[in-house]
């Protein structure tokens, strides 16, 4: 069978080239972009506080600046990590000092962060953390593995959660620390190569690396408590943002139906139905909650609905090009980079969804014991 374009998919093919320009040397462009942001005030416009080179808008602002970036399909972020995660849990939880250090830098687009939460031999178990930081003088030094680091291969810092005495267990005992990762033979980041081809997540190994004492946030022994306020910053208005792609995305593929007749057929056109709807009551379960407070299971739903909702949409991204979806667009090896058309990328990055940002086990797991009150899950002595 031939699975050459033809003339009348003209459309389609403008599609796929234009994504794949688009995400070319993706890794200068977006920290080109970041200071282009951070020149303009762009960054941290929801942060509470002002006075670090940044604006500040309400949430309807806020909500309107999100939704248009992604209708115009600016560059990808590298610096949400700072702005959305770290610099909020500063001005909650730091010092005027470590404000002062770390908020403007971010706002400025200058200082790229990562995560370091999650480590290997404790699945998607946070308190099961093995990384160790002991102090000696003036500074911590860390040793331990984290893993799934996203943008560590860019990132100028790590905030990292680390056990800072030996003989504590769970969530006591721990430390939130702020990690410069230029350390030449005390921090390697190693690439996870993911079914796309490309590198996002990473695994980190700390051996000896080093962390300034004024640089633990929140102070020694309450890395927990920090921790857990920073996963509450995660969902907010960036999720109306995230929508807009789903959307664009799905309009993507209603075309691509309609190109391959694959929706006159009734169970793909159902499917196609319930994607559109599903996503509207996304959409307004989002604005139900933007804004509130004490809701500890909203976070959790979010993620499960738009977690299964968008690998859904990448299984009929595929499902209504039928064969044509199997052939890639040059000649590939498995030793050698490869390109992906927009259908390919998304339905092979979406397999992904239901584990990072919490898997979907661990967001039943908090909407069973915090929201419905039923017993906790027995876990191991760490």
């Amino acid at each position: 069978m031939d699975f050459e374009f033809t003339a009348e998919d003209e459309d389609f093919r403008a599609e796929a080239r234009a994504w794949l320009a688009a995400h070319a040397n993706v890794a200068v462009d977006r920290r080109s972009w970041e200071r282009t942001l951070g020149a303009a005030g762009w960054i941290g416009i929801g942060w509470p506080e002002s006075g670090y080179g940044n604006r500040t808008a309400g949430l309807t602002q806020q909500v309107a600046w999100a939704e248009e970036y992604a209708r115009s399909a600016a560059p990808p972020r590298s610096g949400h990590i700072g702005e959305n995660l770290l610099a909020p849990t500063l001005i909650a939880h730091g010092t005027e000092e470590q404000k002062s250090r770390f908020l403007p830098p971010i706002a400025r687009g200058e200082e790229l962060w990562c995560q370091g939460y999650s480590e290997p031999g404790a699945g998607s178990d946070l308190a099961g953390i093995r990384t160790s930081a002991v102090r000696e003088g003036s500074y911590y030094r860390i040793a331990g593995q984290k893993i799934w680091t996203s943008l560590a291969h860019e990132a100028d810092w790590c905030f990292v959660l680390a056990r800072t005495d030996p003989g504590s267990r769970r969530h006591h005992g721990l430390g939130f620390l702020l990690v410069p990762m230029d350390q030449p033979g005390r921090i390697e980041v190693r690439p996870i190569r993911q079914m796309t081809g490309t590198s996002d997540f990473n695994e980190v190994f700390f051996d000896g690396a080093r962390a300034r004492v004024e640089h633990v946030v929140g102070g020694e022994g309450q890395g927990w408590r920090v921790a857990m306020s920073l996963l509450g910053f995660e969902r907010g208005v960036s999720t109306l943002a995230q929508q807009i792609g789903f959307a664009q995305e799905l309009s993507r593929v209603v075309r691509t139906a309609a190109r391959t007749g694959a929706v006159d057929d009734p169970v793909l056109r159902a499917r196609l139905v319930r994607q559109w709807a599903e996503l509207r009551t996304m959409r307004w379960n989002a604005l139900r909650t933007l804004g509130g407070s004490g809701d500890a299971g909203a976070p959790s739903v979010a993620k499960l609905l738009w977690a299964n909702w968008h690998q859904r949409l990448g299984e009929l991204a595929v499902r209504v090009r039928g064969a044509e979806a199997a052939a890639g667009p040059a000649d590939w090896s498995p030793d050698a980079a490869y390109e992906l058309d927009p259908d390919q990328h998304l339905f092979l990055f979406s397999r992904a969804d239901t584990i990072y940002g919490g898997s979907d086990q661990v967001q039943r797991t908090i909407i069973a014991e915090r929201v419905l009150g039923l017993p906790k899950e027995p876990k191991g002595v760490v």
